[in-house]
């Protein structure tokens, strides 16, 4: 971070002496004898080297909250939404911009902190274009139809002879510029009826959706200037590591022993937090002058713990627990479909097959390790330095951690490096705001070194599903059930945004997403369980893909074999299935054609990928996958195919080539959309063939990556993405080509070699069990 910055984030106004004799002097009931810093610089401009929001010259303009326009002509947009690699404001500046008539090299982005103006502030679901797209093309309208106004008014014509284009208003005859209009003096308000019944360009008139531009952020990102939250510094500031209790939940400290610790220099202080909110039970904070010191010293520290319940559970108790409560058939929330009652098509079935699917816990292992700064500045206000994906979820614990009313706890924005749903829950913040709290409030630079991130992750849980599926004397499908148990993110992190089953019961869409697909199938019963055990052991997380990771993989599968079962083409059998009609016609505005376009995107990978060839060597086949991630309410249709060959000496997996197709509506930003999809397809290969740890001892097992193998760069295929031309509303790209990767190898291997797996990831020795019987 340059002095610059630092100089702007930092506001005591002396030098404070942090020596470890000094700070432990200086220590008082009421906390640490130096100043409390002043409140520091507000937003995050990613294009700017110093992280300093551009400032508006002369006039501004107003037309709305998400951006202003200034005498100059400059054009400054604001994004609640978290930037983690995916250049979401260019996406939504561009939607703006485009609507507002500006040139592009006259925007700028500015990511806010939290405020209650903004409304709910979080990045994930792939919701942020789709639901950024109608609030911002009104707000860019609202602005062209008031500079229009302003200027018809001033020549005294009507509004509607006069056009605008790049941040100019002709009427033919006379033209102004915006910066001129603005420099006058402009004000207009727009009530939310008259927002809604703006004029809106024709798609055919867009110029900035769906062409190349320059991101916004691109340069700090690549030259090594990007601030991150690790990057965060306060005038002042210690820095803290944490000692894991040996549980998620239910530790409580016994003991804490640092006399060998008081020999490390820079050694302060060990804390053990007190959380009210009971976010970090059992917790250890260490202090240190530099955060090595902190490390070595939290290295020589005798903890002892008295360990919570969930201390000896393991992986495989947690599945099961999931085949328990599916075998119990009142457990769960059966989700709303066409006819969720499949009594009497099982009962009068000529033929029923049915499969288990397991995926193990999966890490995020997001390159950035979580880490926040904490401070309380001399407003009163706590400050919350750090990257985040969901600060409106986050806010309210820790106004109960610190005991202190939200409107007194300020989230600064900060750039993620990685999010993938780590940093949808805000966990990590807690410790960091009480290890400050406990003295006195001054700031703390609390950091997770890999091996703590990975302990203290909210990992993707593990998964057990049975799938059924009913047959009458035609061989045609009358009837199938989905009952899929796991930890659930939303139930144990924000309950209140559970809807509930036609049994009344809530459910976790996150959990079950994907389960409710767009295929006829005569009766459909949906069911969503949540694991109690796995909830207890650990904090289930939301990691890209959430539900639909799991349970696209057994959807997808078992159309495969439900095709096999029946002597059927697994093409021709989802076509024959994907038809849009009664509930899978599709609805405006989102999903306008239903399982029609999913049956689009599927002919197309077919014809991309050469599907069907028999012109293969031996062991050598295409699997082939369609999903509509991420969700019902919002599909993104979705087709992969992979092209492998497996050694049937080692069951080793030689992935050759993967393509993709994307009906994701208007594409927004067609770079980032393709890297969105490109990253999201190398994910879902990951988690099919590499990633996946185990709970052992109420702990993940694996904690570095040394035992955790991603996929490395040496494993990449060649990729093939197409997307589908339209010019319906935009959905979200950044998930849904997880989802497809995983059911298309386990389909292709067994086409390959004739061996159904059925479980994540697919190991080569399993590959080789199989086939040696």
């Amino acid at each position: 971070m340059g002095n610059k910055l630092l100089s702007r984030l930092t506001n005591s106004a002396k030098p404070v002496d942090l020596s470890r004799r000094g700070f432990l002097v200086s220590m008082t009931a009421a906390g640490v004898a130096f100043g409390f810093p002043r409140a520091s610089l507000a937003a995050m401009d990613p294009a700017a080297a110093d992280g300093i929001p551009v400032a508006p010259t002369g006039e501004t303009f107003e037309p709305s909250l998400w951006y202003w326009i200034d005498s100059e002509g400059k054009v400054n947009v604001n994004i609640i939404r978290a930037e983690m690699g995916q250049h979401v404001g260019t996406a939504i500046a561009r939607i703006l911009a485009d609507e507002l008539e500006v040139a592009w090299e006259n925007v700028n982005i500015t990511h806010v902190d939290t405020a209650e103006k903004w409304g709910l502030m979080v990045t994930g679901g792939s919701w942020s274009v789709w639901q950024s797209w109608p609030v911002y093309r009104q707000a860019g309208a609202a602005g062209r139809v008031a500079l229009i106004e302003a200027a018809a008014e001033k020549w005294g014509v009507d509004p509607s002879t006069c056009t605008a284009r790049e941040g100019t208003i002709t009427d033919g005859t006379n033209s102004i510029t915006y910066a001129e209009l603005v420099s006058d003096g402009l004000t207009r308000s727009f009530t939310e009826d008259e927002l809604k019944a703006l004029p809106l360009k024709p798609h055919s008139e867009l110029r900035l959706v769906g062409k190349d531009v320059t991101a916004l952020d691109i340069g700090t990102k690549t030259n090594g200037q990007a601030i991150y939250g690790l990057d965060a510094k306060i005038d002042g500031m210690v820095y803290g590591v944490p000692l894991l209790p040996p549980t998620r939940l239910g530790s409580s400290v016994t003991s804490v022993d640092d006399s060998a610790a008081k020999d490390v220099k820079g050694y302060l202080q060990t804390l053990t937090l007190n959380d009210p909110s009971g976010t970090v039970p059992g917790w250890v904070v260490v202090l240190g002058e530099t955060l090595m010191a902190a490390k070595w010293a939290s290295q020589a520290i005798s903890v002892e713990w008295d360990a919570g319940e969930t201390a000896g559970v393991s992986e495989a108790d947690i599945n099961a627990r999931s085949r328990e409560l599916i075998g119990d058939a009142s457990a769960g929330a059966i989700l709303h479909t066409e006819t969720p009652d499949t009594t009497s098509a099982f009962d009068g079935a000529a033929n029923v097959i049915e499969a288990e699917y397991t995926t193990q816990t999966v890490l995020h292992f997001q390159l950035e390790p979580v880490n926040a700064t904490a401070f309380q500045n001399q407003d009163g206000i706590w400050e919350i330095h750090t990257g985040n994906q969901w600060q409106s979820l986050i806010l309210p614990t820790l106004s109960s951690a610190l005991d202190t009313p939200a409107d007194k706890i300020v989230m600064r924005t900060y750039m993620l490096g990685g999010g993938f749903g780590r940093r949808l829950n805000g966990d990590y913040t807690v410790p960091a705001a009480l290890a400050s709290k406990a003295i006195g409030g001054k700031p703390v630079k609390l950091v997770f070194f890999r091996e703590d991130d990975a302990q203290f992750d909210s990992p993707r849980s593990p998964s057990v599903q049975k799938l059924r599926m009913a047959f009458d004397v035609n061989q045609q499908v009358v009837g199938m059930e989905h009952h899929a148990a796991a930890g659930w993110p939303t139930g144990v992190v924000v309950p209140s945004f559970m809807p509930k089953g036609v049994n009344g019961e809530p459910y976790d869409p996150f959990a079950i997403d994907g389960a409710d697909h767009w295929y006829s199938v005569g009766a459909h019963q949906v069911r969503a369980i949540s694991n109690d055990l796995a909830n207890q052991t650990f904090r289930p997380g939301w990691l890209r893909s959430v539900g639909p990771g799991w349970t696209n993989f057994a959807v997808e599968s078992f159309m495969d074999e439900a095709a096999h079962q029946i002597k059927t083409d697994p093409l021709e059998f989802r076509l024959q299935h994907l038809k849009a009609q009664g509930y899978n016609a599709g609805s405006a505005p989102n999903a306008v054609g239903g399982a029609s376009r999913q049956a689009n995107v599927l002919q197309k990978v077919a014809e991309m990928s050469g599907y069907g060839s028999t012109d293969l060597p031996a062991d050598t086949a295409i699997g082939i996958a369609t999903t509509f991630g991420q969700s019902r309410s919002m599909p993104t249709w979705t087709a992969g195919a992979v092209k492998l060959h497996i050694d049937r000496k080692t069951g080793e997996i030689d992935v050759q080539k993967m393509w993709l197709a994307f009906d994701c509506g208007t594409v927004v930003d067609p770079d980032s959309a393709r890297a969105q999809c490109e990253g999201a397809a190398l994910w879902g290969l990951s988690m099919a063939l590499y990633e996946g740890t185990l709970i052992k001892d109420g702990n993940v097992a694996d904690r570095n990556l040394g035992t955790y193998t991603p996929l490395r760069m040496i494993d990449t295929p060649d990729m093939e993405i197409a997307f589908v031309d339209s010019t319906e509303v935009p959905v979200g790209l950044g998930e849904p080509g997880t989802t497809v990767i995983a059911p298309a190898i386990a389909n292709a291997i067994y086409s390959a070699v004739g061996v159904r797996m059925r479980q994540l990831p697919i190991r080569p020795d399993d590959i080789l069990s199989a086939i040696n019987g």
